[in-house]
């Protein structure tokens, strides 16, 4: 009887649970239907929100204003205000991280989300309209979340924008790349895609309402956590000016000024012996006042209490929080603003204006949410339910961005695509073979499917045997006797190897850039004992030196899938399998083992033979590589010819204002802050080059345009990218791409007091093996 008794009384709490959950509403301030509330100013649509927050500050008192400066907000009940977490996490789809006090959870009747390829894969797309595609869902699914009533917060620490300088980061995954363009263009298409703005921008006014909120991190020169006894909260990244304003800053700035977004993250680390969170030049000076900057800046998670606790460039705790909030800071992730800074206003450190400053920032981008306009319901994106988080639209593109970004390293003799019809058995070998989560990467949610390469691969082949070949990921064991036997037996074999969250993760940077433990010797057992050449997959978003199987006849294909999200097994098979022609390309140098010789806390970008230092990226390194940024094979072969250049010779007359100095070697340049923006605009022009698919299957390609200078020397980038577009072309077809150029942007480089110029003389643009020169003739 007591049993039965239980059995019903858990019957009826879960029933109550199910239509809590079914009836669950979303949080919001200025409800209508409380008289007391709605005749608030600040709840009051009608007026400016720059007078809405005003009201609203002057209602709080000092106590109130506190709580409200660190990321897990509480509740205002006297004014109808409800608790709002700023952190939440959406880097390549909605994330869920344990024990984390998340702004979105899943424990509703939404118990997952879209997962996308981790950003690095993402990137070797180089196709910005698929970025902004991928944001827009991301944004739905968000805010389908927080109107099902799982949300209490719409602030996405999203995207991570920092540069891919060194290959042993453990966050580069990440990253869009090492190349700043790339890197600017993928931070302006996820702002305005998971915003609501339109892919061209200029959809959303600095206060129209925002799908969700965009945080471009960690700013600024942050690409280094933790290495050989040196972390990210004491490391002091000593940067030039020069490379400050040609890699580092380029992509906040583009973030901001392009992407208008709506969050900035300040970093851990310091730079030039400045922490990045206490810094007023870079956080007031440049990206408010110099960028426009118009949102909320956080701190990453305890970077405030760092700056006295680690760093001791705060003499107290007190110092350290006023010195985060006048230099522009408004939120804390972590406790330490609410601990500490009534102290601060107390010791007369810090005035109470300060923390209204960063209130009112604060409140703004709440306001923009819609989170102070009564029933979202009611609202512009009021009509996002729960049916668009993991819809087939939203998975059927995270298949495509799989399918984009997968690169062709390898592939001797056209071994791939394999035969559907003559590929009669199958060895899958590899400890990355049969595990799903490996394929999301980091800062993931849970997928709204799970297939393993194994499994996809399966599909195609129904006498398929598998091998584990190690243990784990480490290989500190490998079963090279058990998987040679299977090998042996199969017509192929897809050997899936690289690396994993155990390799290569926040706060985790590799020492080696070699594939851990004793994979190589597996593979290479294998690729010996296999009937014909076997296939190599490499899951991994650092990049990996597997020069042996370049060179190994006997490894005839070699695939590159980062880490590619919940449809990325499918994406690989239909590549091995020929549905799909493979078209990505590298957005990161591949260096050598020998490159770990180089201290990663070397920030140079430029290097200096005379001490041995090869310097950092495509656009500087000297030295050798196993893959170079931008290359990836295809089951097609292009063509590519400039058709048109509107001009050929750009002329930059003298004006009075305007000042031609000579260089070393007699020529003439001039600063193009010394030139007047009209000189600069008239100077664009036009550029056409004609691409060629040559091959017997339709493709879709990216087309990368570079620009070399004639004049070398001083720090001048050996070459970098200027344009990129994504096109598809039919077998045999031929397209025209068009590239606008502008010489004040495109046919400058930065000197070491880090000032743009503009150099007299010949400038080479590059697609592909062609070159076409242009001539700036400064008078």
């Amino acid at each position: 009887m007591k049993l039965q008794k239980l059995n019903l009384i858990s019957s009826i709490l879960i029933s109550f649970l199910l239509l809590l959950a079914e009836t669950a509403q979303p949080p919001f301030a200025c409800d209508s239907s409380n008289p007391k509330t709605k005749s608030y100013p600040f709840c009051k649509t009608t007026l400016p929100i720059s007078q809405r927050v005003q009201d609203l500050i002057s209602r709080l008192t000092l106590d109130e204003k506190i709580s409200q400066l660190v990321n897990a907000a509480p509740a205002n009940p006297r004014l109808g205000i409800p608790a709002y977490v700023w952190w939440s996490e959406a880097l390549h789809g909605v994330a869920f991280v344990a024990n984390v006090n998340y702004g979105i959870n899943f424990d509703g009747k939404i118990r997952s989300a879209t997962s996308f390829p981790q950003v690095i894969l993402t990137a070797a797309s180089f196709d910005a309209h698929l970025w902004y595609r991928i944001a827009q869902a991301i944004g739905i699914e968000a805010r389908g979340m927080y109107n099902a009533g799982q949300a209490q917060g719409m602030t996405f620490w999203a995207p991570n924008i920092n540069i891919y300088r060194d290959p042993r980061w453990g966050r580069g995954q990440e990253t869009p790349g090492e190349d700043p363009l790339l890197t600017g263009k993928y931070a302006i298409s996820y702002v305005r895609g998971i915003q609501g703005d339109s892919f061209e921008g200029g959809k959303l006014g600095v206060a129209d309402h925002l799908q969700a909120s965009a945080c471009c991190k960690h700013f600024t020169a942050y690409d280094l956590d933790s290495w050989k006894g040196i972390g990210r909260f004491v490391f002091d990244a000593r940067v030039s000016l020069q490379d400050l304003a040609d890699t580092y800053q380029p992509p906040f700035e583009s973030c901001i000024k392009e992407g208008r977004a709506s969050g900035i993250m300040c970093a851990y680390n310091r730079v030039n012996g400045v922490p990045n969170c206490a810094d007023h030049d870079l956080l007031s000076k440049t990206a408010r006042g110099q960028w426009g900057f118009n949102g909320y800046i956080v701190s990453d998670c305890d970077a405030v209490s760092i700056i006295y606790e680690k760093q001791g460039y705060a003499k107290s705790p007190e110092d350290a929080v006023a010195d985060v909030l006048k230099a522009g800071m408004d939120v804390n992730c972590g406790d330490y603003l609410k601990n500490h800074t009534g102290a601060a206003v107390r010791e007369k450190k810090l005035p109470v204006s300060e923390i209204d400053r960063a209130l009112h920032n604060l409140f703004s981008v709440r306001m923009r949410l819609g989170l102070f306009d009564g029933n979202p319901a009611k609202l512009h994106f009021g009509n996002i339910g729960r049916e668009q988080v993991c819809s087939k639209e939203h998975q059927n593109l995270a298949l495509e961005a799989a399918r984009a970004g997968i690169v062709l390293l390898k592939n001797t003799d056209k071994l791939l695509p394999l035969s559907k019809t003559r590929t009669k058995s199958l060895a899958v070998i590899g400890p990355n073979a049969n595990v799903a989560e490996t394929l999301q990467g980091n800062y993931k949610g849970p997928p709204c499917k799970a297939v393993t390469p194994l499994q996809a691969l399966q599909r195609y082949v129904k006498n398929t045997k598998y091998d584990q070949g190690c243990d784990l990921v480490n290989c500190s064991s490998a079963f090279v006797q058990e998987a040679v036997k299977i090998a042996k037996e199969a017509d192929h074999v897809v050997l899936v190897m690289g690396l994993d969250l155990t390799q290569e993760r926040e706060d985790f940077d590799r020492e080696n850039l070699v594939l851990p433990g004793k994979q190589q010797e597996l593979i290479s057992a294998i690729a010996r004992a296999a009937k014909k050449p076997v296939i190599l997959v490499l899951l991994c978003g650092g990049p990996v030196d597997i020069s042996f199987a370049k060179y190994d006849q006997h490894i005839g294909s070699i695939l590159w899938a980062g880490y590619p999200g919940e449809a990325g097994a499918l994406a690989l098979a239909e590549i091995i399998f020929g549905d799909h022609n493979p078209g990505g390309r590298l957005p990161v140098t591949w260096y050598p083992q020998n490159f770990t010789r180089v201290n990663m806390t070397d920030m140079r970008m430029r290097p200096e033979p005379s001490s041995g230092y090869p310097g950092r990226t495509y656009r500087f390194y000297q030295g050798p590589k196993v893959f170079e940024f931008g290359f990836g094979l295809s089951y097609s072969n292009y063509s590519y010819e400039f058709i048109s250049v509107s001009q050929t010779k750009l002329y930059f007359s003298q004006h009075s204002r305007d000042r031609t100095s000579k260089n070393s070697e007699s020529k003439g340049y001039k600063l193009v802050s010394e030139m007047s923006a009209e000189l600069c605009q008239n100077g664009k022009f036009q550029v056409k080059v004609r691409v060629k698919n040559h091959g017997e299957m339709a493709a879709k390609h990216p087309v990368l345009l570079f620009v070399r200078q004639g004049t070398v020397g001083d720090g001048r980038p050996s070459k970098r990218l200027i344009g990129f577009q994504s096109i598809n072309l039919n077998a045999r077809e031929r397209a025209q791409v068009q590239f606008e150029l502008s010489p004040c942007e495109h046919l400058t480089w930065v000197n070491k007091d880090g000032l743009l110029v503009m150099d007299e003389g010949s400038n080479f643009l590059m697609v592909g093996d062609q070159e076409y020169e242009i001539s700036n003739i400064i008078g």
